[in-house]
């Protein structure tokens, strides 16, 4: 009978599996899509990359399911642009930064919005600054040879990324309805945070696309409105690592104070990552008899296919395919009475995701039982209960509109891991909150918007390993060559991400 072990605490072996999702996670919160649903199975400090477009809620705390958002329904739904209340040019310079220089990036959007009589659409085109963390692997220094890191090359300071977003629509024979296709795509050669993830490499060269293609319908009605859309999403990365090795000149030496200094090999190590997602999602709203009341429910259903993941040092796990199902379900409610708006948002997300660690040649367990290559060798289901609430006000006075919000996000979830090989059942728990305040103003000109966001994110950090350097990891009996990466507990360090946004539309008229 296969023994039984229960932990509730979070140790290595935990990390090394629920950081097979960090990527994605980063990859899926790409700004104002509220169709794909992100997985979050550690609370890292991405950043705000994939905020490439203004909005008019933001600054409210993101509050979205039973108000109108004339800048941001057209990417979301592009049936939703017939709320474009005219035809401007934008530009939204964002910022955003990590405490404890843990990087950041700059991001400078030009967007353009139309609105016809029967046709609408959008295009945005983006250009960005990823400038990496400050937090680098130093130099390795040991008795018997120092090894001292090359001077920085410009990519390894900072990289750049490219993002092309449209979309456009129509109504349908001047009715209730409107049909709108939308797309995006994205050159990136940095993804926030994936350096954290080949800890002990000397660089990483990243390079790859997303995209997304989305079809949307939509029908007003005199009290009712629903929002209907489909989207498919493809993740397509290569990282190439550059390591080095450390291979001893002589391997009969008993300690490595009596071998002659090593000889440093550098190699390079091609990664893929590749992610599909198909999803879907109902948005529905409706004026209550009771003046400025509006209430609001949402359905999203996602399916994810995780064909490659990384082999990233940090977790040591190789080739580990993996499937997920996502559900949300929503509710809003928001009023406007004379210059006041107010919002809410309730959502809940189960999430069911199952990953495995596949061998690549024969492995005996330790009932004696061979599992060929291709088997698993490790099976792990994971099961999410995510909470996000988000609430939001904003109040006109005059030319002057001053906005504030709070966003908390509530990540539950559970793993179960069945090892094959050594025979074993590990039953893992983990919770945390994010909470993120913002604000925001708006300045209303006859010619001219400005508005400025600004949001700050706590309760998420930075992952890292602890190091712990015993004698038997760089003994030369023990080891012909090694590679230098950290074989230690994880560790997070807290961290504060703070975002700022300043838009400017200028009308066409």
């Amino acid at each position: 009978m296969m023994p039984i072990i229960r932990e509730v605490e979070v140790s290595k072996d935990f990390f090394r599996i629920s950081l097979n999702l960090l990527l994605l996670t980063i990859l899926a919160g790409a700004g104002l899509t509220a169709q794909l649903i992100p997985i979050r199975t550690v609370p890292v400090a991405s950043g705000d990359q994939f905020l490439t477009v203004p909005s008019e809620t933001l600054g409210m705390g993101g509050v979205m399911i039973a108000l109108d958002d004339s800048l941001a329904d057209g990417w979301v739904n592009p049936a939703k642009g017939i709320f474009i209340g005219e035809s401007s040019f934008l530009g939204a310079p964002t910022f955003y930064g990590i405490s404890d220089h843990g990087g950041g990036g700059k991001t400078f959007p030009m967007l353009g919005l139309f609105q016809g009589d029967v046709w609408f659409g959008g295009a945005a085109l983006a250009v960005q600054q990823i400038d990496n963390s400050d937090e680098r692997w130093g130099p390795f220094i040991e008795p018997g040879f120092i090894w001292d890191s090359q001077p920085q090359r410009l990519s390894d300071v900072s990289s750049r990324n490219l993002y092309a977003r449209g979309f456009v629509g129509r109504k349908v024979d001047s009715g209730p309805w409107s049909i709108g296709l939308g797309f995006s795509t994205a050159q990136l050669n940095a993804v926030d945070g994936v350096d954290l993830l080949y800890a002990g490499s000397d660089r990483i060269d990243q390079s790859g696309t997303a995209s997304d293609i989305r079809l949307g319908l939509y029908r007003t009605g005199e009290r009712d409105r629903i929002s209907l859309v489909g989207v498919y999403n493809r993740i397509s990365m290569t990282h190439d690592v550059t390591w080095t090795d450390f291979i001893w000149r002589d391997d009969r030496c008993s300690d490595r104070f009596s071998c002659e200094p090593p000889v440093a090999r550098r190699r390079i190590e091609v990664n893929e990552d590749k992610t599909r997602t198909i999803g879907g999602h109902l948005n529905w709203d409706r004026d209550l008899s009771a003046p400025g009341w509006r209430i609001g429910a949402t359905a999203t259903v996602n399916q994810k296919s995780h064909p490659k993941i990384p082999n990233y040092q940090i977790q040591n796990i190789p080739r580990d395919p993996g499937t997920t199902w996502a559900y949300e379900a929503g509710f809003g409610i928001a009023r406007t009475r004379g210059a006041t708006t107010f919002g809410v948002d309730m959502v809940l997300q189960p999430i069911w995701s199952e990953t495995w660690q596949e061998a690549d040649q024969p492995v005996t367990t330790g009932s004696g039982t061979v599992i060929k290559p291709g088997g698993r060798t490790i099976e792990n289901d994971f099961f999410f209960t995510n909470v996000i609430l988000r609430t939001g006000l904003s109040h006109q006075l005059g030319d002057l509109e001053l906005q504030a919000g709070l966003e908390m996000r509530s990540y539950d979830y559970e793993l179960e891991q069945v090892n094959h090989i050594e025979g074993l059942f590990r039953d893992l728990e983990e919770s945390w909150m994010e909470w993120s305040p913002t604000l925001g103003a708006v300045l209303h000109f006859s010619d001219v918007d400005l508005r400025y966001m600004g949001r700050f994110t706590t309760g998420t950090g930075r992952p890292g390993i602890a190091w712990e350097w015993e004698e038997d990891m760089v003994r030369a009996g023990a080891f012909n060559d090694f590679i230098i990466a950290p074989d230690g507990p994880l560790t997070l360090q807290d961290a504060l991400v703070h975002t700022h946004q300043l838009s400017v539309r200028i009308p066409i008229r």
